[in-house]
C-alpha cells in the first residue's frame, strides 16, 4: 500500500514538473527577463561608448533599440520578443507608474508662485495643442493629396511627443480599431511607438546641442555640465514611518498600495464600461476609458493617499505607510520597463508603407515644439529661461525624467524654480489635457471629424497661447 502510495506521489509530482516546464509557464516571465537584459545592456553601452553617454539617450531607449535590433536577426524566433506582450507591458508600467508618483506626499518647499505653476501646466498643454494641429494638419493634407496614411494618425504626435510610449500605444490602438472600421489599413501602435522613439531622440540629440551652444556663448561652464546632483530624493526615512522590516516588508506595503489603486481603477473603468452613453459614450467615450489608465490612476492615488492622511489625522492610523523614496523607485523602474518594451514592441514590418509620413511629422513635430517652448520660456522665465525651456523641451518630447536630465547639466542644484515647476505643473496640464483627449477620440470616426478636430485645437491653441503672452499682448495694446 505504502509503495502505491509512493508511486501516486511520484506520478503527480511528474505531472506538476511537466506542468511547470512548459513554454506557456515560462512565456511571460521571459519577457521580463528579455526586458532586464535590454536595459542591463543599454546601460553598459551608454557608459561605455562616449558619443552615447554625452548624447543624454536614456538607457532605456537603447536597450529597447537592441531588443528591435535582435527581433531584425535573420532566423530568430519572432516569440523571443512578443510584441503583444511587449505592448500589454508599456500598457501597465504607464499605469502604475502614474500610481507610485501620486501615492507620494510632496513635501516640496515650492520656489514657484501659484501662477506660474499654472502658466506652466497651461505650457505643457498648449504644447499638446501646437504638436497636434501640426500633426494633424500634414497626414490631413498628405491623405487629401493621395499618399497612404490614415488623416488622423498626425494625433498620435502630442501623444508620442508629449505623453510617452504608454499613450501612443493607447491612442495608437484606438486609431487602429477605427481606421479598420472604414476599411484602412493602418499599424497605429506602430506609428504611435515610432514617435515616442523619435521624441526621445529628438529631446536628448536637441538639447545637447542646445546646451554646447549655451556652453560656446560662455553661458554655462563645462564644470558646471560635469557636476551632477547625486541625490533629489527626500529622505530614506522620515519621521513616524514604519521600520523597514516588520511583519512585512515597507518595499512589499509600497507595491501592495500601487496594486490595490490600480485595482480601484480596473473597477472604476470596468463600470464605466456597463453604462448606457449614448451613441457618442459607446463609440468615442467607451473605447477610450481603458486608455486613460495613468488618468485614473493618479485620480485615484490622489483620492487613496488623502484618505490615508484623514486616517493619521483622526488617529486611526499612527504610522505613516508611503515611502516617497520607494515609491519614487517603483515609478522609476516602471518608466524605464516601460520605454525598453514600447520601443522593442515597435515592427518596422509593419511601418513600411508609413516611413516618409512619420518623419515628416516628426520633423515638423519637433521644430514646432522647438520653436514654441523656446518663446514661450523667454516670456515666461525671463530670470532662467534657458532651465526652463531644457526642462519642458525634455518632458515634452519624452518624458519627466527626460526634462529633469537635461536641466542638471544647467542647473545640477536645481537652485531655479524650473524643477519645481516642472512637479507641480501636473494637476493643471491634467484637468486643461483631458478635454484635449476627448477630442483627440472624436476625430479618428471620419475625415470630416478630423477636420473639425484639426478647428477646435486651433481655437484652444489660441486661445491657451493668449493666457500665456497675455502680458505682452496687453503691453502692446497700451502702446
Amino acid at each position: 500500500m505504502n509503495i502505491l502510495m509512493t508511486l501516486c506521489d511520484a506520478s503527480a509530482g511528474q505531472e506538476v514538473l511537466v506542468s511547470f516546464a512548459s513554454e506557456r509557464t515560462w512565456q511571460w516571465l521571459l519577457q521580463f527577463c528579455i526586458i532586464a537584459i535590454g536595459l542591463l545592456a543599454g546601460n553598459i553601452l551608454r557608459r561605455k561608448v562616449p558619443f552615447l553617454r554625452k548624447s543624454l539617450i536614456p538607457s532605456a531607449l537603447l536597450g529597447g533599440a537592441l531588443l528591435l535590433c535582435l527581433k531584425a536577426i535573420p532566423g530568430m524566433r519572432e516569440n523571443i520578443v512578443d510584441k503583444q506582450a511587449m505592448e500589454i507591458i508599456t500598457y501597465h508600467a504607464l499605469g502604475l507608474g502614474f500610481v507610485a508618483l501620486a501615492l507620494k506626499n510632496n513635501k516640496i518647499e515650492s520656489k514657484s508662485s501659484t501662477m506660474t505653476v499654472i502658466e506652466t501646466g497651461t505650457l505643457t498643454a498648449s504644447t499638446y495643442l501646437i504638436q497636434a494641429i501640426v500633426g494633424l494638419g500634414a497626414t490631413i493634407l498628405m491623405f487629401h493629396f493621395g499618399k497612404v496614411i490614415f488623416y488622423a494618425s498626425g494625433l498620435l504626435l502630442p501623444m508620442g511627443y508629449g505623453q510617452g510610449p504608454g499613450q501612443a500605444l493607447n491612442f495608437g490602438t484606438i486609431y487602429t480599431g477605427q481606421a479598420a472600421l472604414q476599411g484602412i489599413d493602418f499599424a497605429g501602435a506602430d506609428f504611435g511607438l515610432s514617435i515616442a522613439a523619435m521624441g526621445f531622440i529628438v529631446g536628448s540629440l536637441i538639447g545637447v546641442i542646445y546646451l554646447n551652444v549655451l556652453r560656446k556663448k560662455g553661458v554655462i561652464t563645462v564644470q558646471e555640465m560635469e557636476e551632477r546632483q547625486t541625490n533629489t530624493l527626500d529622505d530614506y526615512q522620515s519621521e513616524d514611518e514604519i521600520p523597514d522590516s516588520e511583519s512585512i516588508d515597507k518595499f512589499s506595503i509600497q507595491i501592495c498600495l500601487v496594486l490595490l489603486v490600480y485595482f480601484f481603477v480596473y473597477l472604476f473603468i470596468n463600470w464605466i464600461q456597463q453604462m448606457d452613453l449614448g451613441d457618442f459614450g459607446t463609440n468615442t467615450l467607451k473605447p477610450m476609458m481603458w486608455g486613460f489608465n495613468f488618468l485614473f490612476g493618479t485620480l485615484f492615488g490622489v483620492i487613496v493617499k488623502a484618505l490615508v492622511n484623514k486616517f493619521r489625522k483622526v488617529k486611526l492610523m499612527s504610522r505613516e505607510y508611503t515611502n516617497n523614496y520607494l515609491l519614487n523607485r517603483i515609478s522609476g523602474f516602471c518608466f524605464d520597463i516601460m520605454i525598453v518594451a514600447g520601443t522593442a514592441a515597435i515592427s518596422f514590418k509593419n511601418l513600411r508603407d508609413f516611413i516618409v509620413p512619420l518623419i515628416i511629422v516628426c520633423v515638423l513635430g519637433a521644430i514646432a515644439t522647438f520653436w514654441y517652448l523656446r518663446t514661450a520660456s523667454k516670456h515666461l522665465y525671463p530670470t532662467y529661461q534657458n532651465e526652463g525651456f531644457l526642462s519642458m523641451f525634455g518632458m515634452l518630447t519624452g518624458t519627466a525624467s527626460n526634462g529633469m536630465i537635461l536641466l542638471r547639466e544647467i542647473d545640477p542644484k536645481f537652485e531655479t524654480p524650473a524643477a519645481n515647476n516642472l512637479v507641480l505643473q501636473t494637476f493643471p496640464a491634467i484637468i486643461l489635457g483631458f478635454p484635449i483627449m476627448l477630442i483627440l477620440g472624436y476625430a479618428p470616426q471620419s475625415f470630416k471629424a478630423s477636420l473639425i478636430t484639426l478647428g477646435v485645437v486651433t481655437v484652444l491653441f489660441v486661445i491657451m497661447a493668449g493666457f500665456i503672452f497675455r502680458k505682452k499682448i496687453f503691453r502692446k495694446r497700451k502702446k
